[in-house]
């Protein structure tokens, strides 16, 4: 198979078909060993003359991916594919997406760290926020300066404007996101749930995700429910006991678009004996923001069980430390300068000026990630990825969380490198400090203290 080397970039051209066995003949141990050893910036395997594929096709490339990605940390992907392509391969792989696609060459080079031709004016979408920060971030650091479009009525009218030198659409960066919950608003997790709810809820329903959002602070979880037929007792009895063990959180559970035109109205009763809230539109929830703030605010949890840092967690503590630097040096274009380290419960001298986000992580093992910011360092990340400074703390709010998700993401990539494999919640937001001391009260752990230039930040390690 053709191999070619350019700018550090070491990229393959297979042709026709592939299924399992033509894609072992193309891609021998030999050819994987000497391209892990050559140590390239990037690796890419180009379908543009790839007639037909199949998983089995791919698992050669996607096996040097995995090698490469561990001894080098390489960027790895495919590149050159036609749309058909691109959403084929996202099917494939949508909950183990640790490669990058590139839809095209030129593109990939743009996100390779040796790249010569710099300060490129680059215009880009992805439908998915989490995907368009990645992406603003990884061009930024390269030198090169991103626009981000929201949404993709705004990147139609920017295509028309011309103000730009290149266009990215239908890319993806590897492992960015995270699709347990439907989404977060106002710091409240969407679950849709649909059909008939029976004892298979409790079998498909990511228990081990929603603790850990408790952990981490969430207390408004919403399941939208428009598209539910009916429930059974089954259901019924799996929703009850959620409720209760989220009481010992001061959490709430609410139920929208509920009909019970088919589902007994005793089942109705006993869940609002539970504590779960029904509402009849998501607008009757989300458009009062005094209801949300309330129902999401939090509080302290009289937690029976204090779970403490352990040694596996100090350990790994560097990658922790470094996930969260990288990612926020990349954002300020400043070095980070390490002023403290102690273990102790959380401890903030100053929270004017503060605001702050948690994110959750579990499997090998879990616990939780709180970053304290200076609002300044949010409103920089803010005018990176929307092209124009800010003032609107909801939007601050928003990025901030957009950039702890990408924490997360460097994290579980610098984990898995170890062999050590977790997943992720999403962010949870604070616009004071204040409620997110009452979350991470009595809770010990590791904190170090780092400067960005005049910029305090706070990391804290806990579980």
């Amino acid at each position: 198979m053709r191999s070619v080397t350019k700018n550090g970039v070491r990229i393959f051209f297979p042709q026709g078909f592939l299924d399992g066995t033509a894609a072992e003949e193309l891609l021998s141990i030999d050819d994987v060993n000497r391209t892990v050893k050559s140590n390239p910036s990037m690796i890419l395997v180009s379908l543009k003359k790839v007639i037909f594929f199949n998983t089995n096709g791919l698992e050669p490339f996607i096996k040097l991916f995995k090698i490469a990605r561990k001894e080098n940390h390489t960027a790895v992907g495919f590149c050159d594919y036609d749309l058909k392509k691109y959403n084929t391969i996202l099917k494939f792989y949508k909950d183990d997406l640790m490669f990058s696609l590139f839809k095209t060459e030129k593109i990939a080079q743009l996100f390779a760290t040796n790249y010569d031709n710099k300060n490129i004016n680059v215009l880009l979408y992805n439908e998915d926020k989490s995907q368009r920060t990645a992406m603003a971030m990884e061009l930024h650091d390269n030198g090169h300066t991103p626009i981000v479009a929201q949404s993709e009525k705004e990147f139609q009218e920017k295509i028309d404007s011309g103000t730009f030198d290149t266009i990215i659409e239908t890319t993806y960066l590897g492992q960015i996101e995270q699709n347990v919950a439907t989404r977060v608003t106002g710091n409240a997790i969407i679950y849709t749930v649909n059909a008939f709810l029976d004892a298979e809820i409790g079998e498909s329903f990511n228990i081990d995700y929603h603790f850990h959002s408790l952990n981490v602070g969430f207390r408004l979880f919403i399941f939208d429910a428009s598209k539910v037929v009916s429930m059974n007792v089954h259901a019924m009895n799996f929703f009850s006991k959620l409720a209760s063990s989220g009481a010992e959180y001061n959490a709430n559970i609410c139920f929208v678009g509920m009909s019970f035109e088919k589902t007994q109205n005793e089942f109705k009763n006993t869940l609002e004996d539970a504590g779960i809230i029904f509402f009849e539109q998501m607008d009757d929830i989300l458009k009062n923001k005094d209801m949300l703030s309330e129902l999401g605010s939090s509080s302290i949890a009289n937690i029976k069980q204090k779970r403490v840092i352990n040694k596996v967690m100090i350990n790994e503590l560097p990658n922790f430390v470094n996930a969260t630097v990288a990612t926020i040096e990349m954002m300020t274009n400043s070095t980070a300068v390490k002023d403290a380290i102690q273990v102790n419960e959380l401890s903030i001298k100053n929270t004017e000026g503060m605001i702050a986000s948690s994110i959750g992580f579990y499997g090998d093992m879990d616990g939780m990630i709180l970053l304290v910011f200076p609002v300044e360092i949010a409103k920089k990340a803010c005018e990176l990825l929307i092209g124009e400074s800010t003032e609107d703390a909801e939007l601050i709010l928003d990025t901030l969380a957009e950039l702890v998700n990408i924490v997360g993401g460097k994290l579980t990539t610098l984990l898995s490198d170890h062999d050590i494999n977790v997943n992720i919640t999403l962010p949870r937001t604070y616009p004071n400090v204040s409620s997110l001391l009452d979350i991470v009260k009595g809770k010990k752990g590791v904190q170090v203290d780092l400067s960005f230039d005049d910029d305090k930040f706070l990391f804290f390690l806990t579980r």
